[in-house]
């Protein structure tokens, strides 16, 4: 999953972006302003966004988003800890919220869970035959022995499991496991962790739909695990 930050505050920003890209790709922005150019350019999952900005601030980028058509979920920081201000921000459609000083762990939690309701998952945990996901510990088993992923690995499969059934282009692929700070990627990076995730997995998990992408088929009775 890829989440766009929006903090001003250079060693808040820093700290919590370390922080998030251990469970998803994060990119950074200090203002309004670069966050809009990033949200008119790239797929987010999920935007965690400041309200006291320089410029514009994040309650007036949200609802020039919203305006314009864009729902994706929105977690609020603020260090505004009062009734009036939470309820200006929801009302203008953010989907939670989060006071600073806040818990890591918290926000990441949070976060997930905005995430999987916005896909209409009720469960954190997502079930492929005899394959289990569980987002939040960043864990997959197999026939219920864990199996270990790289963190790449980590990332395509979610991203795949997630669009269960959708065919995702390289690109697309790419786009959810890389944020802006990664080194230029190798052409077939994506290729070989496909690879590795079917040695591990079983080779039917991962369709290669050729010449478009790739694909976990949605499950049913006659799918082979």
């Amino acid at each position: 999953m890829r989440v766009l930050l929006v903090e001003d505050d250079k060693n808040l920003g820093k700290a919590t972006a370390e922080g998030l890209s251990d469970s998803f790709a994060v990119d950074w922005c200090a203002s309004a302003e670069e966050a809009d150019d990033a949200l008119r350019t790239t797929d987010y999952d999920l935007v965690v966004l400041d309200i006291s900005l320089p410029g514009m601030s994040g309650l007036d980028l949200l609802k020039m988003r919203r305006k314009n058509g864009d729902f994706r979920p929105v977690l609020f920081l603020t260090a505004r800890d009062s009734v009036r201000h939470r309820v200006e921000g929801l009302n203008a459609g953010a989907d939670d919220y989060l006071v600073k000083p806040f818990d890591l762990d918290e926000l990441i939690a949070r976060c997930s869970a905005l995430v999987r309701r916005s896909q209409g998952r009720p469960s954190p945990l997502v079930r492929w035959g005899s394959i289990e996901f569980d987002p939040v510990a960043r864990a997959v088993t197999r026939d219920g022995v864990s199996v270990n992923l790289s963190g790449r690995e980590l990332g395509i499969f979610e991203t795949l499991i997630e669009n269960t059934g959708k065919v995702l282009s390289k690109a697309q692929i790419e786009e959810k496991i890389y944020d802006w700070g990664h080194a230029e990627i190798e052409s077939n990076t994506v290729e070989v962790h496909i690879s590795a995730l079917r040695r591990k997995l079983g080779k039917e998990t991962i369709r290669t739909i050729r010449g478009v992408g790739y694909m976990i088929p949605k499950w049913n009775d006659d799918t082979t695990p």
